[in-house]
């Protein structure tokens, strides 16, 4: 018991979902001894459900992954397990007897009645019954704990991640660059063995405020739920989405072209165009967007994409502007400022 309680204050204590995972790994390593876990996190996705393999521990020793930014290389489609897809469908945890006589036990950590997260471990005959409850215990605390992470990570509105949330994420992808042992080079974590860049867009409503003073905020905030239904259909489970508060919306993207990036980006401006809001009707939405570079600070990504935006703002809007292509045609300027940072005229 003394035990027990220790790793649940080990878990309580820690407010990054990596660091949770990691504690969790931990606890269930010791106190169940199971020959393999899992932790996986789940993500809706565009068109089928998805897992991320987030943390692990097996023959091989712990395994521990940034859960805030899916790799794709540990990722699939929840529905190749059948398993996993079990324990979804039922929505409860599921049991299955495998040849060597041991075990394999699956718990969903459940919100608005899909799994967040599935818990898969495969443990020996010999598992007690007492045992059971304790590990069925610490598997709901976990998901409480998780679930009062979501409360202080989402935008309560929309149920995207806030603004503290895309602080972090940033952080994740700017501030991870770590030496290549080989050569001696400077590789950013972010981008993995894709020399493609990450991609920061910036979302804006045209005329929000017309819609607010014509119909009213409650009207507006119909407007802003149903605009983020849109962002989670238009974009892959794995890109990022973000309300900054107000009309303003931020999507990462994961690493791609800058072509592809235009693409992603005027699909989702069509489908926001193409759609009834309510009693307000059409809407647009204008775009901009500019590549993460390996030296960038948050604010530097942000005022680029700004900037972006600001010209589709103030060039007809309803439309997606690329920093780096308004540089390239001229149509923005920069200029060198004293400490050596770019920053536009």
């Amino acid at each position: 018991m003394h035990e027990l309680i220790n790793h649940v204050i080990q878990i309580s204590s820690r407010r990054d979902r990596t660091e949770i995972n990691s504690s969790m790994v931990d606890a269930l390593r010791t106190l169940f001894r199971p020959q393999q876990l899992t932790i996986y996190r789940c993500y809706p996705g565009t068109r089928k459900p998805m897992v991320f393999a987030c943390a692990s521990h097996g023959p091989d020793g712990k395994r521990l992954r940034n859960a805030y930014v899916p790799d794709k290389k540990f990722c699939q489609p929840l529905e190749r397990d059948p398993i996993l897809a079990r324990c979804r469908k039922e929505k409860s945890a599921v049991l299955d007897y495998l040849a060597d006589g041991s075990h394999r036990i699956v718990f969903p950590i459940m919100d608005h009645n899909e799994p967040i997260y599935l818990i898969d471990l495969v443990l020996s005959d010999c598992f007690s019954a007492d045992e059971r409850v304790t590990l069925m215990g610490l598997v709901e605390y976990f998901g409480n704990h998780i679930g009062l992470l979501d409360y202080g990570e989402t935008d309560t509105l929309t149920g995207l991640s806030n603004r503290k949330t895309f602080d972090k994420h940033l952080f994740e992808l700017l501030g991870k660059a770590s030496i290549d042992p080989q050569n001696g080079t400077h590789e950013s974590r972010r981008r993995g063995c894709d020399s493609n860049p990450h991609w920061l867009a910036v979302c804006d409503i045209d005329h929000f405020k017309r819609v607010n003073d014509t119909f009213g905020h409650l009207i507006g905030d119909e407007v802003l739920i149903m605009l983020a239904q849109v962002m989670r259909q238009s974009f892959r489970f794995d890109d990022q989405l973000f309300r900054f508060g107000g009309e303003e919306f931020v999507t990462l993207l994961q690493p791609m072209t800058e072509q592809d990036a235009t693409s992603t980006l005027q699909r989702f401006r069509s489908r926001v165009e193409e759609q009834s809001f309510s009693r307000v009707g059409n809407i647009t939405v204008s775009i901009g967007f500019s590549a993460l570079q390996a030296h960038d600070t948050p604010t530097d990504a942000i005022d680029r994409a700004d900037e972006a935006l600001y010209f589709a703002k103030h060039n007809g809007r309803n439309q997606v502007a690329c920093y780096e292509q308004l540089i390239a045609t001229g149509d923005l300027s920069a200029k060198e400022i004293a400490k050596g940072e770019v920053e536009l005229f």
